[in-house]
């Protein structure tokens, strides 16, 4: 392991599975994905079967609240130290350049760790790295519950980084043909493919270290934002998993003083991606409302008075259409109900983004009883699928552009949370690599 502390980076051991290992049923999707489609989950169970896989070494949050969830992390524990007994999982000394391939795009990355002692992700944080969308501090214990005693973890993680001249990852992807392929392989259920190259050249890792460290060059940070030169500097900002972060976060504050300062979980598995990969997209999340017990229309008057209006659509087409039209003046936000569609237009909205002038609504909504309870769904075919089901309303957000999102941070702090989307479900990270963490 190798520390460069100027820019909370960490060049860790990782545990790969041996070469005999079918990687296809090895790799599983980020546990946040369809969490309200118990189907794609059974497909994946029935996919995996009894090979070794990261099925068994994660939790699908569809079941985080499931009452036997506590046996689920028991055997989670199991599972890890049974993969690395019998060494399922090998070690291997570097960083990995991953191509992650879907839909005729390839999206490059590296898996690395990065210094939790460096991250904050409270709103107004001036850290290092920083959370982008709002932390829900009451979705952590469950999720502190499965990692704080795991003696591996397994990244879903990405971190962006701001890069327009592809400094960071553009030199690994010229030298890939050098270094060692440790994996290549099709991902599940039409997720595309996924190639891994290890990168351990000392050259090349301190001409990495070069181009984060002339990211975070005060001068260069203060003209490419247009910010005072007393703004911190912002290097790596959260794209997916802020909450996985966020528990790794609060493990490591309750035991450092117990464990001492270098020990492994200071340290967090993630991938780190250029926000200007041209196959990095971002997508709305959309929110959908079970057991729907009141008029949400009519809540958001009683706040936005005459500022909010209605109005029925013919087609969920036209209904996407106008929301993807609207701006930061006037936001439209489209609603889903029983096979009918319609818009919510605020003439004068209350942030800067329509989901920035939802959301605190909605919360207020479900703590008033308006509906039994929220989930957060990528893709509009998911949120007509799932909000169109009888006691369901289902809400479609307009997106971000991803070029705004580091200078939104640096001036405003954290966005709302579930603001954005890197890409749609099938395009999240699946699992793959392991870190020892105790």
């Amino acid at each position: 392991m190798k520390n460069f502390p100027d820019i909370g980076l960490q060049i860790p051991q990782i545990y790969l599975p041996r070469p005999d290992i079918d990687l296809s049923r090895w790799a599983v999707i980020a546990c946040d994905q369809y969490t309200s489609q118990p189907d794609y989950w059974k497909k994946v169970e029935s996919f995996v079967g009894d090979a070794p896989s990261t099925l068994r070494l994660t939790l699908p949050e569809i079941f985080i609240e499931d009452p036997n969830s506590a046996d689920r992390i028991k055997n989670i524990y199991s599972a890890m130290q049974r993969y690395l007994d019998e060494g399922i999982l090998q070690r291997k000394e570097g960083m990995i350049y991953v191509e992650r391939t879907v839909g005729g795009k390839t999206r490059k990355g590296i898996v690395a760790a990065i210094d939790l002692e460096r991250y904050d992700y409270s709103k107004r944080s001036a850290s290092l790295i920083r959370a982008t969308e709002g932390t829900i501090i009451d979705r952590l214990p469950p999720r502190i519950r499965i990692r704080e005693n795991a003696p591996l973890e397994l990244p879903h993680i990405l971190v962006l980084i701001d890069d327009p001249g592809d400094t960071v990852i553009g030199p690994l992807n010229q030298s890939k043909s050098h270094l060692e392929k440790v994996y290549d392989f099709d991902l599940m259920l039409g997720s595309g493919l996924l190639a891994g190259y290890c990168v351990n050249q000392p050259d090349l890792e301190e001409g990495l270290a070069t181009a984060f460290r002339n990211l975070a060059q005060p001068k260069h940070f203060t003209s490419k934002y247009g910010v005072s030169e007393d703004t911190p500097v912002l290097l790596y900002a959260m794209g997916d998993g802020n909450h996985s972060l966020a528990t790794a976060k609060a493990i490591w504050e309750k035991n450092k003083s117990i464990v001492g300062r270098e020990h492994p979980s200071r340290y967090a598995l993630v991938e780190i991606e250029n926000i200007h990969d041209d196959a990095l997209s971002f997508e709305a999340i959309h929110r959908v409302l079970f057991g729907v017990k009141k008029d949400l229309f009519v809540s958001l008057k009683s706040t936005f008075g005459e500022n909010v209006i209605y109005y029925a659509v013919a087609t969920a087409e036209e209904m996407f259409r106008q929301v993807d039209t609207g701006n930061s003046e006037c936001q439209r936000v489209g609603l889903i109900n029983n096979g009918s569609f319609g818009i919510m237009e605020f003439t004068k909205p209350t942030s800067n983004l329509a989901v920035g002038t939802l959301q605190p609504e909605l919360d207020r909504f479900i703590e008033a009883g308006g509906a039994e309870k929220i989930d957060y769904v990528h893709g509009a075919d998911v949120t007509l699928k799932v909000g169109s089901q009888q006691g369901n309303l289902g809400i479609y957000l307009p997106g971000m552009k991803k070029t705004e999102l580091f200078k939104t941070v640096i001036l405003d702090g954290a966005l709302p949370r579930k603001t954005f989307s890197m890409g749609e479900a099938h395009e999240k990270r699946f699992y793959m690599e392991a870190r020892k963490i105790q």
